[in-house]
């Protein structure tokens, strides 16, 4: 995408959102973190706060607790448009809930656990995440090591793509993209390429 288009976008992004706090010099704005889950939630149709407190920090690359106008464009383009390659390294980074490269049996037991439908019945439901944290872990975990490493998550992504959003939906789902995608642009095909 050129310049052009792409200050076109920005310029379009930025006054459809209704919320947003123009950037001054010294002074830090932009979307905070509540602003920023209710756009995941009614925009995206997000609703488990791990995931959508996740995706905030994947889009806050500064980590001063807003998204500027440059965080917010740049989130939205590898969240709507971005390859497998960098949805595969965001929804990693965004499961890697405490930032060490890996994703242990812990995180995917929570993660699970607050993305899985609670089932009244007789059976512990957390033994039954226990046993979906280990069969997730034969089908993922290609060294053995008992946590995915990225190229762990990577080899099992492009073995079936299905498992890019193993551990909980962080990216939008396509009908919701769409929706999206008309509110903003009045012509869709208006920022691809030609």
């Amino acid at each position: 995408m050129n310049r052009k288009k792409l200050q076109k976008l920005t310029d379009t992004l930025t006054k459809s959102c209704k919320h947003y706090v123009p950037e001054k010099p010294g002074v830090v704005t932009g979307l905070d973190r509540n602003v920023f889950r209710n756009i995941l939630h009614v925009t995206f149709g997000m609703t488990d706060d791990m995931i959508m407190d996740r995706v905030f920090r994947g889009f806050d690359r500064d980590n001063d607790g807003c998204i500027s106008v440059s965080e917010w464009v740049h989130g939205l383009s590898l969240f709507l448009r971005g390859t497998l390659d960098e949805k595969m390294k965001y929804c990693f980074e965004v499961f890697d809930l405490n930032g060490d490269g890996f994703i242990s049996k812990e995180e995917m037991f929570h993660m699970l656990k607050n993305s899985l439908l609670k089932q009244p019945s007789e059976e512990d439901p957390d033994e039954g995440i226990k046993d979906l944290v280990e069969i997730t872990l034969k089908k993922m975990d290609h060294d053995h090591d008992g946590k995915l490493s990225f190229v762990d998550y990577e080899t099992a992504v492009r073995e079936e793509t299905l498992l890019l959003e193993a551990f909980g939906p962080c990216l939008p789902d396509p009908k919701r993209q769409m929706e999206f995608e008309a509110q903003v642009f009045k012509d869709p095909n208006e920022f691809n390429e030609t």
